[in-house]
């Protein structure tokens, strides 16, 4: 098929007015009369709230109100999944950094120093902090009778019987920390009392339906009083999936009770002690093989931490588990997953969503039995990885969309793995080292998410051939509306520049579930091709009438490409069809609407079809090492995906390489500490993430097994250059030195207490 936009690298939609400085964040916008709130929070990890005064507020100039639970006139609780997460807690705050009441003022300033005046009368509890302890049968009761959020058992085969009959086997635990977002805006909303008590809500959100939820859940208001306007958003990466919903939530109450716009502004370090996380974890994995190096059984353990309210984390615990045993063919899987209750920040939505804790794992653990095999740890992969008609852990069978082989021999050469993994390691005070690792992702939201999986557009053609589109799915950053305008163009044959992808309003489309999973170009994409196949048809019958008008005999075939119809040497612009279907007054507005194919998940054994597609992924990461320090450097990245038609060449390669980079980053260097409760280091100074300095060379390769129903056979490639980075870097830390470090991030003081201690051995 010649394409006239779709796999072209045109211009992003919103470069320009984001490079000026044109762009409206939340923070942007003044409303009349606007007021500002902020927050009251837990001094410490679990309290009894015995009453909260504000006296002391009182004699600050511009106080204006105290919020409390006292203050909700709806619902108690904020609808995410298990709603125990309290708007306003009442009687006990759970974790240091909770909000307990809201402050509002006339000025910014005057709020936060308002907030702080506010005095709460607690009585400390016992709290927990260790998810492993939170597990145990004697342990301090947190949530439920059991500290238990969620646990999921994937089964298939007899993996224990199994593992004891394996010729070789393996076995090891592994953790991860939290990874902060690290989004440049932090959060922020703004809610607008309409008359009518109608509310209007400006949030920085990745789900403004999430948002809607609560806002009407809160207000005890119906759906239709309550709008949410995406803002331009400042960054995501799951940060802005649900715990927007509170910060809008907490912005609406203060409106209500003032009658007057209110805006909550996050600053840096509140950001980080309240909002979201990627889950810290503990797993315990094994692998056994036969004497021919076939996997024959796996069986994990998998805990993450969820803090101290489930938020998110039932889903993201599906996700890890359903991908625990890693793209492999293994007839016997045992999968455990647990997720937990603590006294911390809750945990959320992160890029990966529960899988790059587990890969980090899986991917070690398959390299350890690839070097048990006596086995090259890429010919080890390519005898076990997944290939058309092969089944997963969850015995789903792979379908033709599986490019994982090839991205694996692309990697391998581009390279020069063959050459460099037999190379000295050491050269001079540096030790070089390779790593590999395969990942395979289920787009979209899967069996757990199935009935959130749907999104609609509306697409509207206007007189002057200019088209407005409205979809439930986000720009983020990720450029979405540029590949949704792309697909758009195509579907319509209308010029590229005649296109403006809107920021969602949730008054304007039909709630589309959250921008997540790598589903965008996936699911609005479809929506939008649905929307315009009956302005297509109108469209393109029109173009043909009139150019027989013109004189094109009928025999030949009309061609449609870049705006431009042509037939028998005669050719009509789309800016002149327009105008022809308007003036025989044809519909020219249209709504679409996609639904994810079918689904199955069976809760007894974890066995079922969990997700409509897979993208695939290899990595090979080089390194080199300090042996002074225990510095690591990542020198190159060589990184292939199957994520089917590339719509966007520039754009996919970005989201690849900020991807990997952004993995690399958690694998090295963030570590965020928390002791006794506390969190150490809520700020960029002491969390310490890559930069451009530690840019390593980038080697980016597509390669694309086209999906039949996706929009022009698109998969999705958003999450998947994150989630294998973690354990090819482990795994080229341990190609370098011989010490296979078992906890991410791979600090220089554990290589360096390693190379420390084989050096003390070798004196020996």
């Amino acid at each position: 098929m010649n394409l006239s936009y779709v796999g072209k690298s045109v211009k992003r939609k919103d470069a320009l007015i984001k490079v000026e400085g044109q762009s409206l964040y939340a923070d942007d916008y003044v409303f009349d009369g606007m007021l500002y709130a902020a927050a009251v929070r837990s001094p410490k990890p679990r309290i009894k709230i015995l009453g909260i005064s504000d006296a002391k507020a009182k004699k600050i100039p511009g106080y204006v109100t105290l919020i409390t639970h006292k203050d909700i006139k709806g619902a108690k609780q904020w609808p995410i999944v298990l709603d125990d997460y309290p708007f306003l807690p009442e009687k006990e705050a759970k974790f240091e950094g909770e909000t307990i009441a809201l402050v509002v003022a006339e000025t910014l300033r005057a709020a936060r120093m308002v907030a702080k005046s506010v005095e709460i009368k607690y009585k400390e509890l016992p709290f927990q902090t260790d998810p492993l302890k939170s597990l145990e049968k004697n342990a301090l009761k947190l949530y439920g009778s059991d500290n238990v959020f969620s646990k999921f058992i994937i089964k298939k085969g007899n993996a224990k019987a199994a593992m004891k009959k394996a010729a070789i086997a393996v076995k090891d635990e592994f953790s991860t920390n939290y990874q902060v977002h690290g989004y440049l805006e932090t959060q922020c909303a703004i809610a607008v009392p309409e008359p009518g008590k109608l509310m209007t809500v400006h949030s920085t959100t990745q789900c403004p339906f999430y948002v809607h939820d609560a806002v009407a859940a809160v207000l005890g208001i119906s759906y239709n009083k309550v709008k949410i306007i995406q803002s331009v958003t400042g960054g995501g990466f799951g940060g802005k999936e649900d715990v927007p919903a509170l910060v809008a939530s907490h912005a609406a109450i203060c409106a209500v009770k003032t009658n007057r716009p209110v805006k909550l502004l996050y600053d840096r370090k509140e950001d980080f002690i309240s909002m979201s996380k990627r889950h810290p974890s503990w797993s315990s994995v094994s692998y056994g093989a036969d004497k021919n190096g076939k996997i024959t059984s796996c069986v994990i353990k998998y805990v993450l931490d969820g803090g101290a309210y489930s938020t998110l984390s039932p889903i993201v615990l599906w996700r890890g588990a359903v991908h625990a045993a890693g793209p492999y063919k293994i007839d016997n899987v045992l999968i455990e997953a647990y997720a937990v209750a603590t006294n911390k920040v809750p945990s959320g939505a992160y890029r990966g969503f529960g899988q790059p804790q587990i890969v980090f794992a899986q991917e070690s653990l398959i390299d350890d039995l690839s070097e048990k095999a006596n086995m090259d740890p890429i010919d080890f992969r390519l005898k076990n990885i997944l290939s058309p008609g092969a089944k997963t852990s969850t015995g789903q069978k792979i379908e033709a969309s599986c490019g994982l082989k090839e991205a694996l021999l692309a990697v391998r050469k581009n390279s020069d793995w063959d050459k460099k993994i037999k190379a000295k390691k050491s050269s001079g005070d540096k030790l070089k080292g390779l790593g590999v690792s395969t990942v395979y992702y289920g787009v979209g939201l899967g069996a757990k998410g199935k009935f959130l999986d749907r999104a609609g557009a509306y697409v509207n053609v206007f007189r002057d051939a200019s088209i407005n589109i409205n979809v439930g799915n986000t720009e983020m950053g990720q450029g979405a509306l540029t590949v949704l305008s792309q697909i758009a163009a195509e579907s319509l044959n209308a010029p590229y520049e005649n296109i403006r992808v809107q920021e969602v309003d949730t008054s304007k489309v039909s709630d589309s579930g959250p921008t997540v999973a790598s589903r965008t170009t996936l699911m609005s994409g479809n929506a939008i091709i649905e929307a315009s196949k009956p302005l297509r048809d109108r469209i393109f019958s029109t173009a043909k009438k009139m150019l027989l008008k013109k004189g094109a005999k009928s025999a030949v075939v009309m061609t449609a490409f870049q705006g431009v119809f042509s037939m028998g040497g005669k050719k009509v612009s789309f800016k002149e069809v327009v105008a022809e279907c308007w003036a025989k007054r044809l519909k020219m507005g249209e709504q679409g609407w996609h639904i994810a194919p079918n689904t199955t998940f069976d809760d007894k054994d974890g066995q079922g079809d969990v997700y409509s597609v897979y993208s695939f992924n290899a990595n090979i990461v080089e390194v080199q090492i300090d042996k002074e320090t225990g510095v690591i450097k990542p020198v190159k990245m060589t990184c292939a995906y199957d994520v089917g038609k590339i719509v966007n060449p520039v754009l996919a390669e970005g989201q690849a390489e900020g991807g990997s980079l952004q993995g690399m980053s958690w694998a090295l260097y963030e570590n965020l500490v928390y002791k006794n409760g506390k969190m150490m280091n809520p700020n960029f100074t002491d969390y310490m993430m890559a930069n451009t300095n530690d840019k390593p060379e980038y080697d980016i390769i597509f390669v694309e097994k086209f999906y039949d129903r996706g929009p022009y056979k698109a998969k999705g490639l958003g999450e998947v250059p994150l989630i294998g980075m973690a354990g090819a870097v482990g795994n080229a830390v341990k190609n370098a030195c011989g010490a296979r470090i078992k906890k991410v991030p791979i600090l220089p003081e554990a290589v360096w207490l390693n190379l420390k201690n084989k050096n003390k051995g070798k004196a020996k």
